[in-house]
């Protein structure tokens, strides 16, 4: 894809489910993202969980952008900027509790009463190495689509954001929870 081709012809194509657009998009806004991302600081997380926020923003940006709003520029650079804030807002307010110690994405009936600061500092801890182990286990893809489902999103937004099918998105997320549970048997023993 040429470098030169204007940000709005690139959502329109990727809104169309052009994949090489979207992923030109990802790439031209990365260091945006980044940029953003490193403003903040994430109670319990690290500079990589807001960039995935960061990251995240920008897909709903793709996926959401008219022009008639504004150029895709600044559009995507609030989505971004929102998405990152309510991530850092939610940490500081302990909203999202189990969020901010690893939550296995097989066993729902897990309760995550919190004890004192020093069991949170270590849930905070575990989460980030579980999401090193996470990021070398899984492909790029599987990553991805298990980090937007981890964060609530469903299987049609997940394929709006990468522009892949429901089955793609589907088999991504089987694939992930099997290697997880690998992984998670594996810690545990």
């Amino acid at each position: 894809m040429k470098s030169d081709v204007k940000d709005e012809i690139l959502v329109s194509k990727a809104q169309a489910g052009d994949k090489q657009s979207m992923e030109e998009l990802l790439l031209r806004y990365a260091v945006l993202v980044r940029g953003r991302a490193r403003g903040f600081f994430l109670v319990g997380g690290e500079t990589e969980d807001l960039i995935q926020e960061g990251m995240i923003g920008l897909y709903h940006a793709i996926s959401d952008y008219k022009e008639e709003n504004s150029t895709f520029k600044t559009f995507a650079y609030l989505c971004i900027t929102r998405r990152i804030l309510d991530a850092v807002k939610a940490a500081a307010r302990k909203k999202n509790v189990p969020l901010n110690g690893y939550v296995s994405l097989f066993d729902a009936d897990e309760s995550l009463a919190l004890e004192n600061p020093e069991t949170e500092l270590i849930r905070g801890e575990d989460k980030r190495e579980f999401l090193q182990k996470m990021s070398r286990e899984l492909s790029d893809f599987e990553f991805r689509v298990t980090v937007m489902y981890m964060d609530g999103m469903s299987c049609s937004e997940i394929c709006e954001a990468t522009g892949k099918t429901a089955k793609s998105v589907d088999n991504a997320i089987q694939r992930s929870k099997k290697k997880l549970q690998k992984l998670l048997n594996i810690t545990a023993e």
